[in-house]
């Protein structure tokens, strides 16, 4: 079973999971190894606190790393709400705690989150899609506080019309240029397979969008599945390993001290 590098706990706002549950569940599906990586998405305006307890955080997810040594190897990491006006904050931030893994995510645009309908208010749908690729441009381009790029096209998820208008070609300058720049940084992406529970029948970013990562050279690409329950983990993990050797690639990566490990497909 391939191993899941993005799921969450009730250390995240956003979900009620007891990360014993989520081991348990891994476990079952046979996973040798899979990193946590709880939400910290910091100085943003959202009716759910996505501030992580990181001192609380990394005791817990210690303690459990040694309890469950003998069945499975826990990774922690984080997936932090990237913004460029937070750079100073991040060096500091990961100075003080050292992660196995870091997804940079861009769930905020001005603060505000593309998850709720208030986001697209008197904006047309094509409109609200380049100021989210635009702020993930910035964000890989001006920070470094990442090993891979979250859900490239999250905001696809939560558009009027999620995906019915939406296509790599549509949008392929901007995307080009963020993949490009990832690359150029010897950063990765992430196939996050939460899409297919999100109503787009594919993964975030999409296939062609894999597609062209590989084409431009692209080789760090983590698998997760976004899961915030523990029947989540590992979702749709069996047809994503197919779309991704459809794809061209052979092997997809771990992380272990913000080091890449490339493991057979």
């Amino acid at each position: 079973m391939l191993s899941d590098y993005h799921f969450h706990t009730d250390f995240s706002g956003d979900s009620s999971t007891p990360m014993a549950a989520q081991l348990q569940r891994a476990i079952e599906l046979g996973m040798k190894s899979l990193c946590v990586t709880d939400h910290h998405d910091y100085d943003v305006e959202s009716p759910i606190d996505f501030t992580l307890d990181i001192d609380r955080y990394m005791e817990t997810m210690s303690l459990l790393k040694e309890e469950y040594k003998d069945k499975i190897d826990l990774r922690i990491g984080i997936e932090l709400g990237l913004q460029t006006h937070l750079k100073e904050y991040f060096d500091q931030l990961l100075s003080a705690f050292s992660f196995d893994f870091i997804i940079g995510s861009t769930h905020f645009v001005n603060r505000k989150d593309p998850a709720y309908p208030e986001f697209f208010e008197g904006k047309e749908e094509r409109e609200a899609y380049l100021q989210y690729f635009q702020t993930t441009l910035d964000n890989v381009r001006n920070l470094n506080h990442y090993d891979v790029a979250g859900h490239i096209d999250y905001i696809v998820r939560y558009g009027p019309n999620k995906s019915r208008f939406y296509s790599y070609e549509g949008y392929q300058d901007i995307l080009d240029e963020i993949l490009k720049a990832i690359i150029e940084r010897g950063k990765g992406i992430e196939c996050n397979t939460g899409g297919f529970r999100k109503g787009l029948t594919q993964p975030n970013p999409s296939i062609q969008v894999l597609k062209r990562y590989r084409e431009l050279g692209g080789e760090i690409l983590t698998i997760g599945s976004d899961a915030h329950i523990p029947q989540d983990l590992g979702a749709d993990f069996q047809r994503t390993r197919d779309m991704l050797i459809d794809c061209g690639f052979s092997y997809y990566t771990e992380f272990k001290g913000r080091k890449p490990e490339f493991k057979p497909l």
